[in-house]
């Protein structure tokens, strides 16, 4: 044994001394898409605009991406490590390459993790993004926008002080133009190494061949910490070049924002996902003249590769009374809560079930699994992923979020009203937006459901050893659940949250859809500033959105309109293209074979020539509070109208209005979806359950992201993907 120890120490010390690498942003092809593909996409939309009768007004629909990391992130860097299905790195200069030949997107951002962004890597991160643009041609008509951001991740364990994430986007990309620093989220937690040195040192042992890799990893998180942090309450401007800035809440965000003085919008994004977001939290406390800056919070990402954060429902993970004090909800037809399968759980290990010693275990179970927050499944030891069934999820979901929170989805936030009763009642108005939120550099991955370990954050461990000593629970099972102690009993971040369970809900994640004026960034930046912009789930779905106005005018998704006449709208939809296998020509000149297998994974964005259908459309209708205590779950109508299609490639139009606005006397908003028949989709099955005539989930076949699920399984199921407009904002005179 101490041999060993001496072995281990001299192995130790022999990779301090050969240091790490400084993995910085990589060099962008130079080279440009072609004209042709543009052209293309150009005269495929016109055609369908002829079919259903829009007039665009000179708008074209791009698709892009407003949500990619790259291993300048924290969690991209941890992603990297082969021992847990990584590729090593992927820097900005990948993501660039990546939208512009793989995915072939119009527009895209970066927003890497600001907690993990030193001087250094910022500047690399600029300089990288210039270069992108560079590529792009004349910046009239560039064959791709790179917007330069970053994320503000900010997590609380407690749902009272828990604000989530939001990505920052910046219109420039000129150094005098920009911050000096990004500004991050209060995160420590982030900015420290999941994996420790000891453990890296023996991840290098098993797999000598990548050693550099886990050297890389070690030297990304030392040059975090070697960073100092930002004087505190001292305008921006005053601050040091070489600091980390961070800001505690979104009132402070947009403070610092305000100090910069440069034009940049925030997207809340990842709201309903449970692994972050504390059981109880709600966007309330958020929308205050404070917290909310109605300026800059006009979109909302409402679909990525966590899933949806569309739709809004009645049940709750946790109880909350009047004096704060939190229990466990009984379950519902629709809802189990993971509270109450911990009481189950326990349950099930007492020798006398029925007894009032074994009760008792199971209200402390239940109560215990609630103090815990997002770590309530560590305070059941021993407990399998497969023991949890399918508690905390939303059964009839379009691919929820994991753990889905509905006080934090987009149907709440625009059901919600602050002071509804003053004269001047605060409401957000928000556009509907998808991205991919993916952490391997690959923006727009959703244009084909494979490879689960490419295209998504799937990630897991590829030995069982290391499975159990990195991600599952290796307790005993015992006959009583146990408390934790956040404060005295930290887990590292692997196991702090159930990841195990979460490796079946990573997606491909979706897209933003603009109508914009041109190609040209600003003619972007107006759709967003204009609302006129839609989500996908992934696919290029194009969607029209209009309210028809009683003179024979017309006005587009994101429009806040007053009328006192009964409304009357139009939708008009065409599918996406179905996809062929491999990648484009283009690509392969511009990327080679070995550029193309390691960062398209062998497959690009290669539409055909047939359209997918549309198989309904189906109108959401939501009427913001006018009164505190208004039940919001009475406010939302979905669907409120179903309209079929009748399959016709070329597309479907639309028209419906609704009598009921003259006569109610409040604002009201509408959105559409246009969704198409179901088509194969990664992790569309959650985790996958068997279910009993009563509708319970009595047995799961989770999609593991270790050995027990084949790597090469990409675990699909059926989806219908589908399109999410802006809505359109409805209110009275006066």
């Amino acid at each position: 044994m101490r041999e060993l120890r001496l072995w281990l120490l001299g192995f130790s010390m022999l990779l301090a001394a050969c240091g790490g690498e400084h993995w910085g942003a990589g060099e962008v092809t130079p080279v440009r898409a072609p004209v042709e593909r543009i052209e293309v996409r150009e005269e495929a939309q016109r055609s369908v605009e002829a079919a259903l009768s829009v007039e665009s007004g000179g708008k074209q629909i791009l698709f892009g991406d407003l949500h990619v990391h790259t291993t300048f992130s924290p969690d991209g860097m941890a992603l990297a490590m082969p021992l847990v299905g990584g590729e090593g790195a992927h820097p900005p200069a990948d993501a660039c390459d990546f939208a512009r030949f793989c995915s072939a997107v119009d527009f895209w951002s970066i927003n890497d993790h600001a907690e993990g962004i030193t001087p250094l890597r910022w500047a690399e991160t600029k300089e990288s993004i210039r270069q992108c643009n560079d590529v792009a041609g004349d910046p009239a008509n560039p064959d791709l926008v790179s917007f330069l951001g970053w994320e503000w991740s900010q997590v609380d364990l407690s749902p009272n002080k828990h604000y989530g994430h939001k990505n920052v986007v910046l219109l420039e990309t000129a150094e005098e133009d920009v911050p000096t620093r990004p500004i991050a989220a209060p995160r420590e937690q982030l900015g420290k190494s999941p994996i420790g040195p000891f453990a890296r040192l023996m991840m290098a042992a098993m797999d000598w061949e990548n050693r550099d890799v886990y050297q890389a990893v070690g030297t990304y998180y030392q040059e975090i910490a070697e960073t100092p942090h930002c004087e505190q309450g001292i305008d921006v401007r005053e601050l040091p070049d070489d600091c980390h800035e961070t800001a505690a809440d979104p009132r402070t965000l947009f403070e610092k924002l305000d100090q910069w003085g440069h034009d940049s919008i925030v997207i809340p994004h990842g709201n309903a996902w449970g692994l972050n977001t504390p059981p109880g939290t709600t966007f309330d406390k958020q929308l205050t003249p404070e917290q909310h800056d109605p300026d800059r919070q006009i979109l909302f990402e409402v679909f990525s590769g966590h899933g949806n954060s569309e739709e809004y429902r009645d049940w709750r993970a946790v109880d909350i009374a009047a004096d704060a004090s939190r229990s466990c909800p009984e379950p519902t037809d629709d809802y189990l809560p993971c509270c109450w399968r911990a009481g189950q759980l326990i349950r099930e290990r007492c020798e006398e079930p029925e007894s009032d010693l074994c009760e008792a275990r199971v209200r402390d179970a239940r109560q215990n699994y609630v103090d815990a927050g997002v770590t309530g499944y560590w305070t059941v030891p021993g407990a399998d992923v497969e023991d949890w069934l399918g508690c905390g999820q939303c059964k009839d979901c379009f691919l929820p979020a994991f753990d889905h929170r509905p006080a934090t989805t987009a149907q709440y936030a625009l059901a919600i009203t602050h002071e509804p009763e003053s004269e001047a009642p605060l409401r957000y108005r928000y556009g509907l937006i998808g991205s991919s939120d993916n952490h391997r550099a690959r923006p727009g991955t959703g244009y084909k459901e494979v490879d689960r370990y490419g295209m998504v954050d799937a990630t897991g461990a590829k030995t069982e050893r290391m499975a159990k000593s990195r991600f599952r629970d290796e307790r005993e099972p015992g006959p009583e659940s146990v408390r934790y102690d956040h404060e005295n009993a930290p887990l590292g971040l692997a196991k702090l949250r159930h990841m195990e369970r979460q490796a079946s809900f990573w997606m491909t994640g979706g897209l933003v859809a603009a109508h914009s004026t041109s190609r040209a960034r600003t003619g972007l930046w107006d759709a967003f500033h204009r609302r006129e912009v839609y989500a996908t789930s992934g696919d290029r779905i194009l969607l029209w959105f209009d309210w028809l106005g009683p003179d024979g005018t017309s006005r587009p998704m994101g429009s806040e309109i007053e009328t006192d006449q009964t409304p009357r709208f139009v939708v008009r939809t065409a599918g996406a293209y179905e996809q062929k296998p491999g990648c484009p020509q283009s690509a392969h000149d511009a990327l080679g074979r070995e550029g193309i297998e390691r960062l398209c994974r062998g497959e690009c964005f290669n539409p055909s020539d047939t359209r997918k259908p549309i198989d309904r459309i189906e109108v959401v209708r939501i009427r913001p509070q006018i009164a505190s205590g208004e039940d919001v779950g009475e406010l939302i109508e979905d669907p409120w109208l179903v309209l079929p299609c009748d399959g016709d490639p070329s597309g479907c139009r639309v028209e419906f209005e609704d009598p009921d606005y003259t006569s109610e006397g409040r604002e009201v908003l509408y959105y559409v979806r246009a969704i198409q028949p179901p088509t194969p989709a990664i992790n569309a099955g959650g985790l996958r359950c068997t279910w009993d005539d009563a509708g319970n989930c009595i047995a799961v076949d989770p999609c593991h992201g270790d050995p027990r699920t084949d790597m090469s399984d990409d675990c699909l199921a059926p989806a219908g993907e589908r399109a999410w407009s802006s809505p359109i904002f409805l209110h009275r005179a006066g």
